[in-house]
């Protein structure tokens, strides 16, 4: 029965994530598709440093929030397979270091890098060019995870995200 009881638990905190992913990407359509882009939901990538639930919560809420790309299922696809590559590497990655600030980092870093996946996709789909929109995706997906490893950081001193 615990057991049961811990596994639903882990499920709405994973759908919680999606959810909220969801309403931090449509709340800034603007800015959360495209060749330049600042997707602010990917501050919580940086959550799968401390359990490996949230890989499935982020993958299931891009898979949701790019039904609304201008880039149609396609981006529902490949969208979504770069976010489950991206927090996939980034949790097994954080798993060989302790502290907290080289998990993060290894988030932010290996979030940051697998942008390629965004870039290829708009070139192939969009075409436009693909170092420019690498570059720009990078630089927006830096600065979301960085502010989301600081907002993240600051959190866990008071909550277990863990658990």
């Amino acid at each position: 029965m615990q057991a049961t009881h811990q596994h639903l638990v882990g499920l709405i905190k994973a759908s919680l994530i999606a959810a909220l992913y969801v309403v931090l990407t449509l709340a800034l359509v603007p800015f959360s598709y495209g060749p330049i882009q600042f997707r602010l939901s990917e501050t919580l990538n940086n959550l799968v440093v401390f359990n490996k639930r949230y890989i499935l919560g982020l993958t299931l809420g891009c898979v949701i929030a790019n039904l609304w790309s201008s880039l149609g299922p396609l981006d529902v696809i490949f969208g979504s397979l770069g976010t489950l590559m991206m927090t996939v590497i980034s949790h097994y990655l954080s798993r060989l270091v302790h502290k907290k600030w080289q998990k993060l980092t290894i988030a932010v870093i290996v979030c940051t890098l697998s942008t390629w996946s965004v870039a290829l996709e708009l070139y192939l789909i969009s075409h436009v060019p693909f170092w420019a929109t690498y570059l720009s995706v990078a630089i927006g997906e830096f600065g979301s995870m960085v502010l989301g490893a600081v907002v993240i950081g600051i959190i866990s001193l008071k909550i277990d995200l863990t658990k």
